[in-house]
C-alpha cells in the first residue's frame, strides 16, 4: 500500500508539473502610468515676536444734542415744541 501511494503522489507531482508547463506562455505588456501626487512642506518660517503695543484706552464719544427744527418740531434743548406751539411762545 505504501509503494501504491508513492505512485500516486508521483504522478500527482508530474502531472502538476507538466500542467504548470503547459500553461507556461510569452506576454508582453506596457504601461503608461501617472505618477502620484507629492506633497512637498514648506521650509519653517522664523516669525519674531510682535513689538510691544502701550495700552490705548477707547475714545470717548459724548451724544451731541442739536438745537433746532427737526423735520416740523422744534428741540429746544428741554422738549420738542410743535411749529405752532413754538411761534404762539415766542415773544419779540
Amino acid at each position: 500500500m505504501k509503494s501504491r501511494m508513492l505512485i500516486a503522489l508521483g504522478l500527482g507531482a508530474v502531472i502538476l508539473g507538466a500542467s504548470q508547463m503547459a500553461n507556461a506562455g510569452v506576454s508582453l505588456g506596457f504601461n503608461i502610468g501617472v505618477p502620484a501626487p507629492v506633497y512637498l512642506a514648506s521650509a519653517p518660517v522664523y516669525a519674531p515676536p510682535p513689538a510691544y503695543v502701550a495700552y490705548q484706552p477707547a475714545p470717548v464719544v459724548v451724544p451731541t444734542v442739536v438745537i433746532g427744527w427737526h423735520g416740523g418740531q422744534y428741540w429746544d434743548g428741554h422738549h420738542w415744541w410743535s411749529r405752532r406751539d413754538w411761534n404762539a411762545r415766542r415773544h419779540w
